[in-house]
């Protein structure tokens, strides 16, 4: 192999000299590398080669946080790295979402979160949150330590398919039931996908409270989302 063959790791790779396949393709590896000024540059050159908004989050965007969700799946990435992808990720959403919004694209889901009454853990909420973003979904993000009041406000507000919500500790788990039983109470339980999650939880506190899905870990919540949803539609 010649010198000039020989690829430098600190080269700038020129992203406007890309084609159009090659950009993407860069743009899945800078995406999984977490380099969220490459992801901006990137998602304003296909922009400006006339890519609509919905072709650039479909095929830049999410397809590498699909990538990213599959390698923290098996374990080859872990939280730091996933973060650091979202990051990446919503750097890019940040000029797209305004577009999107105008060419009035639907999105492929709607979800409101947040970590319950009692608990202020939030990486894993934001964790799914942030992937839920990469795979498509429009996130309101109700931060922590929410009472009841607050996610009904939200699911009026927002009118979302999902209700999602996350605790830490085995003391706040408990809540989510209190929030359940009181859309049972008010008639709108069917409304709703509702999915929790948080380490101590497991399948069957899911099913005890009355869940549609308990999710491990982001990765499975993105996947479980987009099957849930796509059933509720097509039933509706």
């Amino acid at each position: 192999m010649s010198e000039e063959e020989v690829y430098d790791d600190d080269e700038e790779i020129d992203l406007s000299a890309l084609d159009n396949d090659e950009l993407v393709e860069q743009m899945h590896d800078d995406l999984y590398d977490g380099l969220r000024d490459e992801i901006v540059e990137g998602t304003n050159i296909l922009l400006e080669r006339g890519w609509g908004p919905d072709k650039v989050l479909a095929e830049a965007l999410v397809e590498g946080m699909r990538i990213v969700g599959i390698d923290f799946r098996d374990g080859i990435l872990f939280v730091p790295e996933v973060l650091m992808a979202a990051n990446a990720m919503k750097g890019g959403m940040g000029i797209l979402r305004p577009l999107l919004v105008e060419t009035g694209a639907e999105t492929i889901g709607k979800m409101v979160i947040g970590t319950v009454k009692g608990d202020i853990h939030d990486i894993g909420k934001n964790l799914v949150s942030m992937m839920m973003e990469g795979a498509g979904f429009e996130v309101i993000d109700l931060g922590i330590n929410n009472p009841v009041e607050n996610y009904l406000a939200a699911l009026e507000e927002h009118k979302p398919e999902i209700l999602g919500m996350s605790a830490l500790l085995t003391t706040t788990m408990p809540y989510m039931k209190v929030v359940i039983d009181t859309l049972v109470e008010q008639g709108t339980r069917d409304d709703y996908i509702v999915m929790v999650g948080g380490a101590p939880l497991n399948e069957e506190f899911g099913q005890a409270i009355g869940a549609d899905a308990y999710c491990r870990d982001a990765a499975v919540a993105v996947e479980t989302a987009k099957t849930l949803v796509a059933e509720k539609r097509a039933s509706a």
